[in-house]
């Protein structure tokens, strides 16, 4: 029991530096290597499209801000022209935007961020379960901390006939990613834990329409796109801009084509690269454009509502990709959908930089650029270049744990062997 004792409690020492390690290296990006060590505007941008040559992308659009202005865009196409007025759809970047408006509707008294969402709905309703839905707010619903299990991601609807009505999808959404079940419910306590809910924007998206008898399309127009002059995002697709819609790709490079959505305050958002810019302007606290928000309110969206692992990640529709001064973030939101849609928007409020990257054909091509750009910018490791490299982190701390093991019964095997000769 002795010489077990002996050579376990080493052996659990080592596992245990060998985890902390592995973990503050990662989190740290002691071993992370960005595809590009440049850190101004162009060169950044050359490096790029020198990356582009290693991997399918079909379309993008890229624009780089540098103190409070846009000093870089760039584009890539495969196919039709791509420039910085070609509409892309974006995932769920619109949930960022769609925060937006569902702020201004806090900040003129319409909606209170701490009710129950109860209060709101008359058309649909959140059924009864194992927890109180009145525990479900607006706040909750925004920082993903309402205990909703519905796990959407939506797929879409390759006919805009088949686009289910927004109650029938809040019921059971037919175009649920796999691995969903399309129900939205309260499953966990709400306020317990971080829970990414797509369904939870489906839910805002009704509560909008019900507070403001308009479609949230309409709302959106007039009380946000209008104000920042974004004169190219909608909601709800528009044959006016066909011409200007980008081409839609598989990775295979072939092509795909355009989506529909019933959810589309969490996923539906039609915007081009110069209107999102717009929302660097909106953010910058010197800018005296007309907007949509007070200052006290954006920032609302930017403190934070939720952790995980005990570190800050979210706050009201916005990632809070990492800390670059106390309570202070690089903030903004990421979209992912298939046929492979990914784009990317990170803005640093302390030095009023940002980068924004809009894809087709590539699952997360504009994901990686962006937090490399965090990385190269801050020297941080933002929250989803951590979540990308998990995988790798988990096989370090599988293989340095097995080896270990391995060394220690060497030695015990080694030692037994020579006490008994």
């Amino acid at each position: 029991m002795k010489r077990f004792f002996n050579y376990s409690f080493p052996s659990f020492i080592l596992i245990a530096v060998w985890v902390i390690v592995v973990f503050l290296g990662t989190d740290k990006g002691w071993w992370h290597s960005p595809f590009t060590q440049e850190n101004e505007p162009n060169e950044f941008i050359s490096s790029v499209q020198e990356e582009l040559q290693n991997e399918f992308v079909g379309s993008m659009a890229i624009g780089v801000f540098k103190d409070g202005k846009i000093v870089k865009e760039s584009f890539h196409s495969n196919g039709k022209n791509v420039d910085r007025n070609t509409i892309f759809q974006v995932a769920s970047l619109s949930k960022f935007v769609s925060t937006i408006g569902v702020m201004r509707l806090v900040q003129e008294g319409k909606l209170d961020l701490d009710a129950p969402v109860s209060r709101y709905l008359t058309r649909w309703k959140l059924t009864d379960g194992d927890f109180d839905t009145n525990e479900v707010t607006i706040r909750r619903l925004l920082s993903h901390t309402a205990g909703l299990t519905d796990g959407l991601g939506y797929a879409g609807f390759e006919n805009i006939e088949g686009v289910q009505s927004l109650e029938a999808s809040l019921t059971k959404a037919k175009d649920a990613d796999p691995g969903s079940d399309g129900i939205i419910k309260v499953s966990i306590k709400p306020g317990r834990e971080w829970r990414y809910s797509g369904g939870g924007f489906t839910l805002l998206q009704l509560i909008v329409e019900e507070v403001t008898g308009q479609t949230f399309d309409a709302y959106m127009r007039t009380e946000v796109f209008g104000p920042l002059q974004m004169t190219s995002s909608f909601y709800e697709w528009d044959e006016r801009f066909q011409n200007r819609l980008c081409d839609f790709y598989h990775t295979d490079g072939s092509k795909a084509s355009q989506r529909y959505y019933t959810a589309k305050a969490a996923s539906a958002l039609y915007t081009t690269l110069a209107d999102l810019e717009k929302l660097f302007y909106f953010f910058n606290d010197n800018e005296r454009t007309q907007k949509p928000l007070s200052a006290e309110f954006q920032k609302m969206m930017w403190q934070v509502e939720a952790k995980t692992i005990g570190a800050p990640i979210y706050g009201l529709g916005t990632f809070l990709y990492a800390e670059i001064e106390s309570g202070r973030f690089v903030i903004g939101h990421d979209g992912k959908n298939n046929p492979p849609i990914n784009t990317a928007f990170r803005y640093n409020p302390v030095a009023n930089n940002g980068i924004v990257i809009l894809t087709t054909g590539n699952a997360d091509f504009a994901t990686r650029i962006a937090s490399d750009w965090v990385f190269i910018q801050t020297g941080k490791v933002d929250a989803l270049l951590f979540a990308m490299q998990q995988r790798k982190m988990l096989q370090n701390l599988a293989l340095g744990c097995t080896l270990i093991t391995l060394g220690v019964i060497i030695i015990a095997f080694s030692r037994k062997r020579k006490s008994q000769k």
